[in-house]
């Protein structure tokens, strides 16, 4: 009989034996991973934390309490137990449950997190505001020790020990080590530090100290400056000491009345606390425990079976080129195109924010070790790091996500920017990106980053045209983006190999005799207007089709000159509307009289749903540029589209 299935809220988790709890962990954990097959997702650090989430559950009340998550990816457990089970198989489709916590979806979810390092800060406020409005409730947050490595985790924890409030940290440690200190002396005498009885004790000293006459002020930083050595002579708790935090662990996160009990604790001691647990990645699946890393981020549709025998294949790409004939995918691509550099250009180097597989840079990483830096989840640092190295010589690479650069806005302005260091940004996943959401779209990056004085964008559209960027960029005597989506590359076409001259574009398909119709777009939406254009030739509209590659630096009025020649100019661009180069590009166009529409992402949050779903509701679709082009002539013909897609397909 499922103890899972009759689980309708926290609630019903209270009243479980031990020994039920472990069936219920057995459960989930099956679940995650039947879902995840299918759905994809995060496997390995949900995998992780399924006993630390029923304690959580079984300790504290949610949503009186508050529970906030790191990153966020590690949520599943949570969901399933409050109230979602049912909804769990629709993970990450569209209109389903998201792959992150989500107010807007359930009560249970405090706050919105898809980035790291973020949750102190965040948790800090929810318990401010607690403090401020008189309202009931612990405010609790997990987060790991690679989110650890942020910054904005270290301010925020600074003032939370100046703050005094009772904010309860739990240090999930799955990867790196943060105490070497894992003896029974020093378990026991951190869990001691966290217990109540512990600090009525301590407060007792401290008044007996303060209140002997004469000295008792005179003597009581020595004796707290005292107990502070004496403690660190024990257990590597002086980091969190001496940011105001008390100290538990570090206990085993996959033993449940031990969790319960120290957490019990850390909620009645009234005291900033921090609560180190070590669990283990993928706990459960022989394969994700083994390799966590390859088994952190996972692609839909793949077979598995939960008793480890697995068909998993990991999200996470390499850089090794694609066996056979199949396309690579863009961040492939890069990969190979990276090293290839590495070989002819020794001062090349490359920088990672902790997604070396992510991005492609694990060949690179295991061919030119001395050459590879990965600064862990430090955005911000990683820039201008980079840009160091640029200023003293180097050709720094920096590969990291677009939703990730948002986080180093001002370093790439004010360190890389205005001093105008040549230093080469790899941004993947730009653009759509599929099944994660609002956090991790990459449609924001033009807008953002097209202001930086003399940064040059490229937005390639096949895998060779990827090499041709990034080996131009290198050469460039000043910053450089390429921006490209999580996708496979589309195929080859003879302009893609043309070389690159800035603020130039390329006729992809130009027709011999005079288009009435021109199709602009960038990146691997040229697939989709080529699409377009061959379906609009089969009902007599004819289009040409032009790949602007540079976003940056681009000249509006010739555009708008050569645009000029044709009846209509539709513009498309995989990036926010409100302020995009397609915009400023049509606006010269009409401002010389001429016809142009530009579409793109509207300015609010893009959901879940598959890179086709996403741009399809944004009109970036072959199928839906066909129809925009066919409203201008007033050809409504059945689309061709779907047909010619599949022509193309390899």
């Amino acid at each position: 009989m499922s103890i899972l299935q009759d689980i309708k809220s926290p609630e019903d988790i209270k009243v479980l034996a031990y020994s039920d709890l472990r069936l219920l962990a057995s459960e989930i954990r099956a679940l995650i991973v039947s879902t995840v097959s299918i759905n994809g997702g995060h496997l390995a650090s949900n995998l992780g934390v399924v006993e630390l989430s029923l304690a959580l559950h079984r300790v504290f009340s949610t949503p009186v309490d508050n529970i906030v998550w790191d990153v966020g990816h590690q949520c599943y457990t949570h969901k399933i137990v409050t109230g979602r089970y049912e909804e769990f198989r629709r993970l990450r489709r569209s209109g389903g449950l998201s792959g992150f916590p989500k107010r807007s979806e359930s009560p249970h979810d405090s706050f919105d997190t898809g980035h790291a390092s973020t949750s102190i800060s965040a948790a800090l406020g929810l318990l401010a505001a607690k403090n401020r409005l008189a309202k009931p409730g612990s405010v609790v947050l997990v987060i790991g020790d690679g989110a650890l490595t942020g910054g904005m985790a270290y301010e925020a924890m600074s003032h939370a020990g100046q703050l005094g409030l009772p904010l309860i940290v739990i240090l999930n440690d799955n990867a790196m080590s943060i105490s070497r200190n894992v003896g029974a002396i020093s378990s026991y005498l951190s869990r001691l530090s966290a217990t109540v009885r512990y600090q009525r004790i301590r407060s007792l000293i401290d008044r007996i100290i303060l209140g002997l006459p004469w000295i008792g002020t005179r003597i009581h930083p020595l004796v707290l400056r005292l107990k502070r050595a004496v403690k660190a002579v024990f257990f590597k708790e002086s980091l969190f000491s001496d940011l105001g935090f008390e100290y538990a662990g570090p206990i085993d996160g996959h033993n449940l009345p031990l969790l319960c009990n120290v957490l019990s604790e850390a909620r009645a001691i009234k005291k900033p606390v921090v609560v180190h647990v070590v669990t283990k990645k993928g706990k459960g699946h022989r394969e994700a425990e083994a390799n966590p890393s390859a088994f952190h981020g996972l692609a839909p549709e793949k077979p598995c079976q939960s008793n480890g025998s697995s068909a998993l294949e990991p999200a996470n790409v390499t850089a090794a080129m694609p066996q056979g004939n199949r396309r690579p995918s863009f961040t492939e691509a890069f990969g190979q195109a990276v090293c290839s550099l590495a070989e002819k250009e020794e001062k090349l180097v490359a920088v990672s924010a902790a997604m070396s597989a992510g991005t492609g840079l694990s060949a690179f990483s295991a061919r030119f070790p001395e050459r590879f830096f990965d600064v862990g989840i430090a955005e911000e640092h990683a820039v201008t790091f980079a840009a160091g190295m640029a200023a003293g010589g180097l050709k720094p690479i920096v590969a990291i996500y677009s939703t990730f650069m948002q986080r180093a806005l001002d370093q790439l302005l004010h360190d890389v920017a205005l001093p105008g260091l040549p230093v080469v940004f790899a941004m993947d996943r730009a653009g759509a990106v599929p099944d994660d959401g609002e956090t991790h779209q990459g449609i924001y990056d033009i807008q953002a980053f097209k202001a930086a004085p003399g940064l040059a964008i490229i937005s390639p559209a096949s895998a060779k045209e990827l090499a041709l960027a990034l080996d131009w960029a290198t050469k460039y005597n000043g910053p450089a983006a390429l921006r490209y989506p999580k996708a496979i590359c589309p195929p080859e076409r003879p302009a893609y190999s043309e070389a690159f001259v800035p603020g130039k574009g390329v006729f992809v398909r130009r027709s011999e005799e005079k288009a009435e119709v021109l199709i602009t777009a960038s990146g691997a939406l040229v697939e989709e207007a080529l699409i377009a254009a061959d379906a609009c030739s089969e009902h007599g509209i004819c289009a040409d089709v032009y790949h602007l590659r540079f976003l940056k630096p681009i000249n509006a009025e010739a555009f708008a000159e050569m645009a000029n020649s044709y009846s209509f100019v539709l513009l498309a661009e995989e990036g926010v509307l409100s302020g995009s180069v397609a915009a400023d590009l049509a606006a010269a166009v009409k401002s010389r009289g001429g016809n142009a529409l530009a579409v793109g992402f509207a300015d609010r949050p893009l959901p879940q749903g598959s890179r086709e779903e996403l741009l399809k509701a944004a009109g970036l679709s072959a199928s839906e540029l066909q129809s925009a082009i066919q409203a201008h002539s007033g050809k409504y013909a059945k689309s061709a589209v779907d047909s010619l897609r599949l022509k193309a397909s390899p």
